[in-house]
């Protein structure tokens, strides 16, 4: 190997030399890395599991169409209801499983305050799924 040495008088020329030694040290210690994680990630627990079969239970819930005028007047699937009518048959539909989903249709000149009812007594009967029905621009 060639190392400098501390004789000034030789000249002072650099090494033509590579210097191996540090890259075989590397090279080795991640050799033996790999040696030693390869087995942990090939290891498997082996297991017989049991066979079942099974049929998905797959349940739609009802959908009820609630509909609110320009009047303010409400409509359950097409039927006229009132208020505490329509937040009777909230607290009914809100015990049900699966809790049906209600399909709110307003229209546009309906002030909010009977939409906010609606959805008020919603919520009082633990219905938490309600869509808003609207039309598509042309």
């Amino acid at each position: 190997m060639a190392f400098g040495s501390f004789d000034r008088r030789q000249n002072q020329q650099p090494m033509a030399e590579i210097n191996m030694v540090p890259l075989i040290d590397v090279v080795l210690v991640l050799l033996v890395i790999f040696i030693v994680t390869a087995p942990l990630l090939t290891n498997a627990v082996k297991l017989d599991l049991p066979k079942a079969s099974s049929v998905a239970d797959v349940q739609k819930p009802e959908k009820i169409q609630f509909a609110i005028d320009a009047q303010g007047q409400l409509f359950w699937n097409g039927e006229r209801v009132t208020r505490e009518d329509a937040a009777q048959r909230f607290l009914a539909e809100g015990k049900k499983q699966p809790q049906p989903e209600i399909y709110l249709r307003a229209d546009q000149g309906v002030p909010y305050r009977y939409v906010a009812e609606m959805l008020a007594d919603a919520a009082k009967a633990g219905l938490g799924k309600v869509a808003f029905v609207s039309e598509p621009v042309k």
